[in-house]
């Protein structure tokens, strides 16, 4: 394909074997199995040297403890695993090491859904329900409704997608109401850009302003949140944000010859002149992702032409993981699969998801353990297998949080 919307030194040729099923359930028993054989109730889980040079645990919803709880939990209700023991009393724990290792000051509400306070509260509340932790999470949303990050990983996006969840799983109107005025309030938030004709939103992280686009810190993150929670919103508020959405995907997007794919970031360089990356968190497969629900086919034509880029691209060499790895590239089949119904592109995750075993296989004998983490490791790819079997296509921990058997 056209080396200017990928860099082909980030992937792999894949490897031809055939579905297996029995094959996947076995490689999620065998995650499953170490994941709680390695656990210790002092130190968790040890820090995979891919994720971390440090050897301390990490306590996060996207890297660290939370999310390996959040997953086998997750299998558990839906089926592939009978766990050995009860973590529910791990989860409150998680809260004060887990701020104290982002630097940030005890006692005070530390909002960011993926690496702070709402994901681990959020886990809490799966597991005993309370009224004293959704009034935690009531003042996690509003400290974090002004954050200038305004994007997933940090920001408001994140604590949107928090009340979404939790609106579902109570149909409580305190949250559709604090959906709706966070949602507001990005809508205040968005600027516009004469050179490229759309709206975009700054990203105030790591000690820089970005204009990032893309899956994780970007625009089409934030998206997909209010894509997804659109019954929430007033009709005329929800036409706003349908027409914005469609207009900046469009107005961002590299063709070429039936692909697509995104630069990170706005103000970036074009993609014939940066590294054309091609994982969920950056590119084509998070846009597919994100975009998979959107209630109009006005762009369906770039939703096929990002699943394309991502199946030219081949699985990436950065292992089997979902934030910037195999499993997560494959979820934009499975969304593919769903929207269109097409065959194809079941198999085609299907043929990641095989690719993905060699990887975690690969990994293991390399590294002596397997990876103890939701979005970077081994147990996000345990749900993406779980989903090639089931020809599911809920994104952990972004399309689905609470689940009950």
């Amino acid at each position: 394909m056209a080396a200017m919307l990928v860099n082909s030194e980030r992937h792999e040729p894949l490897v031809p074997d055939p579905w297996n099923e029995a094959f996947a359930r076995r490689k999620i028993e065998q995650i499953v199995d170490d994941a709680e054989a390695r656990f210790s109730p002092e130190l968790l889980w040890p820090t995979h040297p891919n994720d971390s040079s440090e050897c301390a645990p990490s306590y996060m919803l996207y890297g660290g403890a939370c999310g390996v709880l959040w997953a086998l939990r997750y299998l558990e209700a839906r089926g592939a695993c009978r766990l050995k023991r009860d973590y529910a009393p791990c989860v409150e724990s998680l809260l004060e090491p887990n701020r104290k290792q982002m630097g940030h000051a005890s006692g005070k509400p530390f909002g960011s859904y993926l690496m702070g306070d709402t994901g681990i509260r959020l886990l809490q509340q799966w597991h005993a329900p309370s009224n004293e932790t959704c009034a935690e999470l009531v003042k996690l949303v509003e400290a974090t409704r002004d954050h200038p990050a305004r994007e997933l990983m940090w920001g408001a996006p994140g604590t949107l997608l928090a009340s979404l969840f939790l609106h579902r799983q109570t149909g409580d109107a305190v949250w559709s109401e604090l959906y709706r005025t966070t949602a507001q309030q990005l809508w205040s938030r968005l600027h516009w850009s004469t050179e490229h004709g759309c709206h975009y939103w700054t990203q105030d992280l790591y000690g820089r302003t970005s204009t990032y686009l893309d899956a994780v810190h970007g625009f089409v993150a934030t998206a997909a949140i209010l894509v997804n929670g659109r019954h929430l919103l007033t009709p005329a508020a929800w036409s706003g944000w349908q027409a914005c959405i469609a207009n900046t995907v469009r107005q961002t997007v590299e063709c070429d010859r039936g692909r697509a794919n995104w630069r990170a970031r706005l103000d970036g360089a074009p993609l014939g002149d940066s590294p054309g990356l091609v994982q969920f968190c950056h590119g084509a497969p998070g846009f597919v992702i994100c975009l998979a629900d959107f209630p109009s086919d006005s762009l369906d034509d770039l939703l096929v032409a990002g699943g394309e880029t991502t199946w030219s691209a081949g699985p990436l060499r950065k292992g089997s993981n979902l934030c910037h790895g195999t499993g997560g590239n494959g979820y934009a089949f499975l969304k593919l699969h769903r929207r269109f119904g097409a065959s194809m592109w079941l198999e085609r995750a299907r043929a990641f998801a095989m690719h993905g075993i060699r990887q975690s296989d690969r990994d293991l004998a390399q590294f002596g353990r397997l990876r103890y983490s939701l979005w970077t490791g081994d147990l996000g790819f345990a749900v993406y297998l779980l989903d090639c079997i089931e020809a599911k296509d809920r994104f952990p921990t972004l399309d689905v949080f609470f689940f009950e058997s």
